[in-house]
């Protein structure tokens, strides 16, 4: 290809004239097959961009976003442009009904054999039939602390394993001291919450969400902030003691504060009273500008080599049994990135809530971000 484009260059600049050639060359540059792809923040390897690129000829063009509201946002107000986009499990239903996907032709997608058929039959309950989305990564949503910082704040007995670590006042209170950070996501938050008090974490009454809002208003003045992407870098630095976040957020904040040589130490709990589990997923936009190129991206994201590395360096499991394997054992046998089996029996899915429902979460969520 390189050489080819070298001998069309020469030719061009000795037939028609350096000018005519630059021209020639931009058009052809400007029909070049491109994708676009709409991805959560720093949620891709570090090299798949590039290789999608050079193995199949087409331009990925990328962009980033750190909320499900703001992806739901930028697809139900106006055409977004993108082709393919990381969508979560719980979002899948939106976007259905609001015909905002396109159903997935699976003779396009060779690699769809490649996937764990047990992930796909719990991705059906937002999915039905699995007819729209693929399996991308997935996890769990629990608790990376400093554990030289928890342990000065509340002894060696600090309840780790715990959702009494943060949602119990008096230990907030302690570990405020030293920062405490959650994710700005009520659709993430708020059943964490309601399940902690005992209530269903999939709630449709109003009247559940009233006590959430009444234990995280107690607990919020011992809240730094939240935030869906600052806590990483917040916890490696040990400017904050805790965060609840995603379990690969946890992660990679202890590898950097691994690299770093900081002297942090950074570990993560998933709760022993069950904690979210979800998946985020590779969807093909009804009105894609570039269909055929997105589905080649989807594709190429179900190669079993090409997935692997991604799980490595995110430190989340993906949905493709098949690359299994290929997962670096470090990865793969550790239990914040794989749980085990007992741990799995504990997590629970989040499920579509009607739109009364998620209007009161919102009312909720503005309440307790404002303190108020």
């Amino acid at each position: 290809m390189r050489g080819h484009r070298g001998y069309i260059n020469r030719g061009c600049r000795t037939a028609l004239g350096l000018g005519t050639c630059l021209l020639a060359t931009a058009a052809m540059a400007a029909e070049a097959p491109t994708v676009h792809v709409y991805n959560w923040y720093d949620y891709i390897g570090p090299n798949t961009l590039h290789d999608f690129k050079r193995d199949s000829g087409i331009e990925p063009v990328y962009d980033t976003f750190d909320s499900a509201e703001v992806l739901e946002g930028k697809l139900m107000t106006s055409r977004s442009g993108y082709d393919v986009v990381v969508a979560s499990n719980f979002s899948l239903p939106t976007l259905i009904k609001a015909g905002a996907l396109t159903p997935l032709p699976r003779a396009q997608l060779p690699g769809w054999k490649n996937l764990d058929s047990d992930l796909l039959a719990k991705l059906a309950n937002n999915d039905p039939g699995n007819q729209y989305a693929v399996p991308y990564l997935w996890g769990t949503n629990g608790i990376g602390y400093n554990v030289d910082k928890v342990r000065a704040a509340l002894g060696d007995q600090a309840p780790v394993d715990s959702w009494d670590l943060v949602f119990k006042e008096e230990n907030l209170a302690k570990l405020g001291q030293c920062g405490v950070a959650m994710l700005d996501s009520p659709a993430e938050m708020l059943p964490v919450a309601l399940h902690y008090l005992g209530l269903p974490p999939n709630s449709t009454r109003p009247e559940d969400y009233q006590k959430a809002e009444a234990l995280l208003l107690k607990l919020r003045p011992h809240i730094a902030y939240f935030n869906s992407s600052k806590f990483i870098s917040d916890l490696s630095n040990g400017n904050i003691c805790v965060a609840v976040g995603w379990s690969g957020a946890m992660l990679e904040a202890k590898t950097n504060a691994e690299q770093a040589g900081n002297g942090v130490k950074i570990a993560y709990s998933l709760p022993k009273e069950g904690a979210p589990v979800w998946f985020d997923t590779l969807v093909l936009l009804k009105d894609a500008p570039h269909p055929t190129q997105g589905l080649a991206f989807i594709d190429y994201l179900l190669r079993p080599e090409v997935i692997a590395p991604v799980s490595d360096h995110l430190s989340y499991p993906n949905g493709n049994r098949a690359a299994t394997a290929l997962v670096a054992a470090a990865t793969r046998d550790n239990p914040a990135v794989y749980p085990s089996a007992a741990a799995l029996a504990t997590l629970y899915t989040l499920e579509p809530l009607p739109k009364a429902t998620e209007r009161v979460r919102t009312r909720v969520w503005s309440k307790v971000k404002n303190g108020q």
